[in-house]
């Protein structure tokens, strides 16, 4: 997630909370009174509700997915055959064939047989054969990449989190300080540096001149992948610039959006109590002030955590890491279009699934949508 987008989902979670967790953090909390079993049917109907959304979205997805190819004019599955056969030199064989007619179309039948057809082999994972890579399965590739956009953007996403938030709440405990006066400007300014721009130039300095890094690639070529510690060392090595572009790049969003939730959360009733009452000021900030003020956070943290499987489109060409986000640039770079079709298909699911865990986990955390249902 970029600043921009952190920032933006901050303060859209923030607008809705405020006086809400104030009183949830008072003992007066929107479910107070409310007996346990009607609190259980508003969660679970909240979480039925999220689930119908998602499986409609991910119903969408595999039509369009399936109607797209067969919109297109002229015979998009002959053409890739021809395609197939140019680039391997060899005949395509017939169960290739076969698997490329499901997901591209097979002019022998009608639209409701291929659309069986198609789902029985997205039920097998069947995704059809690179033209590029062939003729190695499209899921093969995307399986093989899935796992570096997830170490990479994983946790980066939580990297950036933990540290954004963190001081954030620090910057708005303190405001008008002059840690806050420097903090806070020199991280708006950092922010608004485009992305693409921080990671060039770092590539460039760390990676270039200063040799410190690696210019390309997940880790070296010439270890034995495996769980073993120099190819593990290898993995670290290329994969900490990336890393450290993204969280650079991530964690002002989360620290102004935070430091701001936290200037409005310290004013409140429950805080300056809180403080009367004597409580050490560790406690004051950690267990009323930072702990509501990070609610909102969690919306945009979800939205973050939904976007991981995405990838880093930029980062991962730019670095050229061998995730999704690459293997999609790839994609498009050759024209491979069943790669393409498949990652679209994929990434598309696999984002829906992930903003459903983590609707999941915010209805656990947040209890305005516990009660509230």
């Amino acid at each position: 997630m970029t600043t921009t987008e952190a920032a933006a989902a901050i303060r859209d979670g923030g607008a809705a909370g405020g006086a809400m967790a104030a009183g949830a953090a008072a003992g007066g909390g929107p479910g107070r009174g409310v007996p346990g079993a009607v609190r259980a049917v508003r969660r679970w109907g909240f979480l039925l509700r999220r689930l119908g959304f998602y499986a409609a979205a991910a119903a969408a997805a595999i039509v369009l997915n399936f109607l797209l190819p067969r919109l297109m004019p002229g015979d998009p599955s002959s053409a890739i055959v021809e395609e197939l056969q140019r680039v391997s030199g060899q005949q395509v064989p017939p169960e290739t064939l076969e698997s490329i007619r499901g997901i591209f179309g097979d002019p022998d039948q009608n639209l409701g047989q291929q659309f069986v057809q198609y789902l029985g082999q997205l039920a097998r994972f069947d995704l059809g054969v690179s033209v590029v890579n062939f003729p190695v399965p499209v899921s093969e590739l995307v399986l093989e990449a899935l796992p570096w956009t997830l170490l990479l953007v994983g946790t980066t996403t939580v990297l950036a989190f933990v540290l954004g938030t963190g001081l954030g709440v620090i910057a708005g405990w303190k405001a008008g300080s002059r840690l806050d006066s420097i903090l806070t400007p020199l991280t708006a300014f950092l922010s608004s540096v485009p992305y693409f721009w921080v990671a060039l130039l770092a590539l460039w300095v760390f990676g270039f001149v200063l040799g410190w890094f690696p210019l390309s690639g997940g880790y070296d070529a010439n270890l034995a992948e495996g769980f073993n510690l120099p190819f593990l060392a290898s993995v670290l090595h290329y994969g900490a610039l990336p890393a450290a572009t993204i969280v650079f790049s991530a964690f002002g969003g989360w620290l102004l959006g935070m430091r701001n939730m936290t200037v409005t959360t310290v004013r409140e009733d429950y805080v300056l109590l809180a403080q009367a009452k004597g409580l050490s000021r560790g406690r004051v900030i950690l267990r009323y002030a930072a702990r509501n003020a990070m609610l909102p956070s969690f919306t945009g943290f979800a939205m973050a955590l939904g976007g991981v499987i995405g990838g880093a489109l930029l980062t991962e060409t730019v670095f050229s890491y061998p995730g999704i986000g690459y293997l999609l640039f790839e994609s498009l770079n050759k024209r491979d279009y069943p790669m393409m079709q498949g990652v679209f298909l994929i990434v598309t699911l696999a984002t829906l699934l992930a903003n459903l865990l983590a609707d999941s986990l915010y209805v656990v955390l947040d209890p305005r949508i516990r009660e509230a249902g």
